[in-house]
């Protein structure tokens, strides 16, 4: 198969697509946030990854609305500290900061689109939702050696459970994304991501097993 996760390691923040012109305080800001040492995959790296990944949509033909697509994308790991409102206080984040900058549907838009990143069900007719909730995911469907990477950045950031509790909420969690007939929701992800994303996720099941 392709390769269709190339690493990004010396990817260029300044690089990132920023949709708000005078806004590049708020750029700094979220920038900050994801740069965070004590984070592990919710980084600056995983933002990249998922904007990469938008990009990769587009030009595979899906079509979304760009703008609050890519705020959201910007926005949707904001907060994360391993609460499980963090999407929550995420949302609240963009409701709170963007209406200086941008018009009130978009903000609106954004506020859902990082909500819906919760539980990555959007319903078919949902293309921004469709498109951003793939891009959040693909990393599901990497390349065996990135995903080991996703996975033990995943157990550093729950670093204070012990392994048995660690390993029933993550398979919790795996299981109820793979209980779904499709992870992802547009032709593109569906054709170049399920499958080894699903083989991805069973690998890694075995091993929650194992350690639980």
């Amino acid at each position: 198969m392709e390769d269709d996760h190339p690493d990004l390691p010396g990817a260029r923040t300044d690089e990132l697509p920023w949709p708000l012109s005078g806004a590049d305080a708020l750029r700094a800001e979220l920038l900050s946030a994801y740069g965070d040492p004590t984070r592990g995959h919710h980084d600056v790296r995983h933002l990249t990854e998922v904007i990469h990944r938008l990009q990769e949509l587009a030009a595979a033909g899906a079509r979304y609305d760009e703008t609050p697509v890519l705020l959201a994308a910007w926005f949707h790991d904001a907060v994360y500290d391993g609460e499980r409102d963090a999407e929550e206080r995420s949302a609240a984040w963009a409701e709170h900061a963007l209406p200086d900058v941008t018009d009130e549907a978009t903000v609106a838009e954004v506020a859902r689109l990082v909500r819906l990143t919760e539980h990555h069900r959007p319903t078919p007719d949902d293309a921004n939702g469709c498109a951003l909730s793939d891009a959040d995911l693909a990393i599901l469907g990497a390349p065996i050696d990135r995903y080991e990477e996703y996975a033990s950045a995943v157990r550093a950031e729950y670093g204070h459970l012990p392994d048995d509790v660690f390993a029933e909420g993550r398979a919790t969690v795996l299981r109820q994304l793979t209980s779904e007939p499709q992870l992802f929701h547009t032709t593109h992800g569906r054709a170049h991501w399920e499958a080894r994303a699903r083989e991805n996720v069973a690998r890694e099941l075995e091993k929650l097993d194992v350690a639980g």
